[in-house]
């Protein structure tokens, strides 16, 4: 069993197959560790090793059962925070632009079972979980922030949480541990989640 000062958590931005994935290891306001790896398998490696208690990961979990998105990103839309829309698995296997959430699902496979897919309900077990940078970045803001100026926003609102740190050193590894903060946020039962079960969930931190 983790305590709150101890527990761990990693955030993933998931790029294709040749950018990667980008992580980060958060524990309280300390980054103890970044990592980048062109496989899954090296991701689910290196978090066991960290003894790591939860993942956020920006890519999204479940396809899209008709097309033209999900629930989630519906729901985040109405909320002014635009996202890309997740097509259906045949799409998304089938069209090059979507390369990059093929390579979150091979992460979520490779979590399973070490890391099972958050089901909407708050639990003490390992888990990981869909987020999205820009949302977490409104929700720490407590408004709608621009998306164009992402990088100085985004260092701007870690540096606030005291996470000022020279292996954030890049926009990957800031949207990186903006996810690892959403993943704390549900381990601390205070967040908010968009969608539905059957097509994933995405979360936020809950300032309110």
């Amino acid at each position: 069993m983790f305590t709150q000062d101890e527990a761990k958590f990693v955030g993933v931005d998931v790029g294709g197959s040749r950018k990667g994935f980008h992580a980060v290891l958060l524990s309280g306001n300390q980054v103890l560790s970044r990592m980048h790896a062109t496989d899954a398998s090296g991701v689910r490696s290196w978090c066991l090793r960290a003894d790591v208690l939860a993942i956020g990961i920006d890519a999204p979990c479940r396809w899209s059962a008709a097309g033209g998105g999900r629930l989630a990103e519906r729901e985040l839309a109405k909320a002014g925070m635009s996202t890309f829309s997740t097509p259906t698995r045949e799409r998304g296997e089938s069209h090059a632009f979507y390369q990059w959430m093929m390579n979150g699902a091979r992460l979520y496979k490779e979590l399973e079972v070490d890391y099972p897919l958050f089901d909407g309900q708050r639990n003490n077990d390992r888990f990981c979980v869909e987020t999205f940078p820009h949302a977490v970045a409104c929700a720490l803001a407590g408004r709608i922030v621009s998306a164009k100026q992402k990088r100085v926003i985004r260092e701007s609102l870690l540096h606030g949480l005291g996470l000022r740190n020279k292996l954030l050193s890049n926009i990957d590894y800031i949207d990186a541990a903006l996810c690892a903060i959403a993943a704390e946020s549900v381990a601390q039962g205070s967040y908010r989640k968009y969608g539905s079960a059957a097509e994933g969930y995405i979360v936020t931190p809950d300032q309110s």
